[in-house]
C-alpha cells in the first residue's frame, strides 16, 4: 500500500465490514426465515439458486474471523445483526440463541481491541413481516424500532457506533422498483412507499436507541457518481435524475427535511398518505454519516416511462462486477456530503472495495491498486478539510453476493466455499503492513 496509519489523524478508524446474511449461515442458531431465503428459492432470481444457509459459517467460525481482523491491525469491525436471528417472526419472543451469539461476538471484538460498529438491518427481512407487506407497510417503522430495542438492550452498552439501516437505496429502489433484490418487485408505488418507510424506520430506530442511552448513532447511505452518457442536454437531465433518486433523496430526507423536486415529479403520485408530515421523525439528530462507495455510472435518456433513463457501458477499467473504477467519485461525495448536508459531522467511508476473480496463490494486485486509489481520494478530502473519521474495507471475507451468489469475490480473505477454509490474500497482508503500529 502507498499509505500508512501515520498518514491519518489520531483516532482514525480502519475497519473491515461484513453483513449477517452474507457470512453467518442462516440455517443455524434458531434464525427465522427471511425474504432472501424465499427470493433465492424462486427460480431465476439468484445465480445457481445459491442461498445463505451456510454462507461462510461465521456463526461457528467467528473467533477465527475476529483473530484474522486483529492480526490485520484493524481498529474496528463493521458488522450487522440479523433481524430474523434475533426475532425469528420479526416481532414477539426473541431468540435467545441469536442474542447470545451477538453478545459473544461483541465481547470477542472488545477482547481483541476491535471497536464494534453495528448496523441493525442489512436487507434480511423476516418472512413474517414480508408477508405483511414489508417495507410497503407503514407499521414497519415501529417493528424496526422494537427490534432495535431488543438487540440494543443486549449489546448497546458496548458498541462503538450504530446505524439502523444499510443502504436505503438498495432496500427500496433496487428491490422494489428494479426487482434485482428481495422482495423482487417492479412496482413504482411499492418503491415510493419503501423509500419513505425506510427513512421513517430509520428515525424510529434512532429514537429507540437514544432512549436506551446508546451513543454515536448515524446513517449509512450508498452513492454512485452519475455521468451523462454524452454531451446532450437530455443526457444531463437523465444523469441529474439518477443522482436525485440515488444520492439526494435519502440525504434530503435525513438532513433537509425534504425530498428533491426532480425525484418527486415521478414519485409524488405514489407516495404514502401523509408523507409530508414525517420529516421531524426522519430527521433525528445524528452523530455521524457513513458513505458506501464503489463506482460511477453512465446515464442515458430513453423514451420510456419515468424515470426514462438507462445505464450504458463506460470506458474506465472495471471490476469483476463490471463496475467502472472511479476513485474521484469518492473524493467528490465526501466533500459534497460535508458541504451540503452534514456540515461538520464526522464522515466514515463505511464500505469500499472491489470484486475480483481471486485464486489462492495469485496476488490480488488489482484490489491493492483499487484500495490505494480510493484511500488516496479520502486522504485528499481530509486535506480539503472534510472531517473523515474512518475507512471501512468491503469485505473481510469472500461471501454471498446476494443475487450473484458466491461467484463475485470482494474479500480481503479468500474463502473456499467447499471447505470453508480462510486464506488471507495479498491485499490483506499489504493492509496489515500499512496499518502496523
Amino acid at each position: 500500500m502507498d499509505f500508512t496509519r501515520s498518514d491519518f489523524p489520531e483516532g482514525f478508524q480502519f475497519a473491515a465490514a461484513t453483513s449477517s446474511y452474507q457470512i453467518e449461515g442462516h440455517s443455524f442458531g434458531g434464525a427465522g426465515k427471511t425474504h432472501w431465503d424465499t427470493f433465492a428459492a424462486t427460480p431465476g432470481n439468484v445465480v445457481r439458486a445459491e442461498h445463505g444457509d451456510i454462507a461462510c459459517d461465521h456463526y461457528h467460525r467467528w473467533e477465527e474471523d475476529l483473530d484474522l481482523m486483529q492480526a490485520m491491525g484493524l481498529d474496528a469491525y463493521r458488522f450487522s445483526t440479523s433481524w430474523a436471528r434475533v426475532l425469528p417472526d420479526g416481532r414477539g419472543t426473541p431468540n435467545q440463541e441469536g442474542l447470545d451469539f451477538y453478545d459473544r461476538l461483541v465481547d470477542g471484538m472488545l477482547a481483541r481491541g476491535l471497536n464494534p460498529m453495528v448496523t441493525l438491518y442489512h436487507w434480511e427481512l423476516p418472512v413474517a413481516l414480508a408477508d405483511l407487506g414489508g417495507w410497503r407497510n407503514p407499521d414497519i417503522s415501529h417493528w424496526l424500532a422494537d427490534y432495535a430495542t431488543v438487540i440494543m438492550e443486549r449489546i448497546g452498552d458496548r458498541v462503538f457506533s450504530a446505524a439502523p439501516i444499510n443502504e436505503p437505496w438498495c432496500v427500496a429502489w433496487l428491490s422494489h422498483f428494479m426487482g434485482h433484490h428481495a422482495p423482487g418487485l417492479r412496482d413504482i408505488r411499492a418503491a415510493a412507499h419503501a423509500m419513505h418507510h425506510v427513512l421513517t424506520g430509520h428515525g424510529r430506530a434512532i429514537q429507540a436507541m437514544r432512549a436506551l442511552g446508546v451513543k454515536n448513532l448515524g446513517a449509512v447511505c450508498n452513492f454512485e457518481y452519475a455521468h451523462p452518457a454524452d454531451d446532450t442536454p437530455q443526457a444531463a437531465v437523465a444523469a441529474q435524475l439518477y443522482d436525485g433518486h440515488y444520492n439526494r433523496f435519502f440525504l434530503g430526507g435525513l438532513f433537509h427535511g425534504a425530498y428533491p423536486q426532480d425525484v418527486m415529479q415521478g414519485l409524488a403520485p405514489h407516495m404514502p398518505k401523509g408523507w409530508e408530515n414525517d420529516f421531524a421523525l426522519i430527521g433525528q439528530p445524528l452523530d455521524w454519516c457513513g458513505l458506501n462507495y464503489y463506482t460511477c455510472k453512465r446515464i442515458a435518456p430513453t423514451d420510456g416511462a419515468w424515470p426514462a433513463h438507462t445505464e450504458v457501458a463506460g470506458p474506465l477499467p472495471k471490476t469483476q462486477m463490471g463496475w467502472e473504477i472511479y476513485p474521484d467519485g469518492l473524493h467528490h461525495f465526501l466533500g459534497w456530503v460535508h458541504e451540503n448536508y452534514t456540515k461538520g459531522l464526522p464522515l466514515y467511508v463505511t464500505e469500499n472495495g472491489m470484486a475480483h476473480p481471486d485464486q489462492i496463490g495469485v496476488p490480488d494486485q488489482a484490489r491493492i491498486d483499487y484500495l490505494n486509489a480510493h484511500v488516496g481520494a479520502a486522504r485528499r478530502a481530509i486535506k480539503d478539510g472534510v472531517p473523515v473519521a474512518g475507512y471501512t474495507f468491503w469485505s473481510l471475507l469472500d461471501n454471498y453476493e446476494w443475487a450473484l451468489g458466491y461467484e463475485k469475490r470482494f474479500g480481503l480473505i479468500h474463502v473456499d466455499f467447499d471447505t470453508l477454509d480462510r486464506t488471507p490474500k495479498a491485499s490483506y497482508h499489504a493492509l496489515a503492513k500499512a496499518l502496523a503500529r
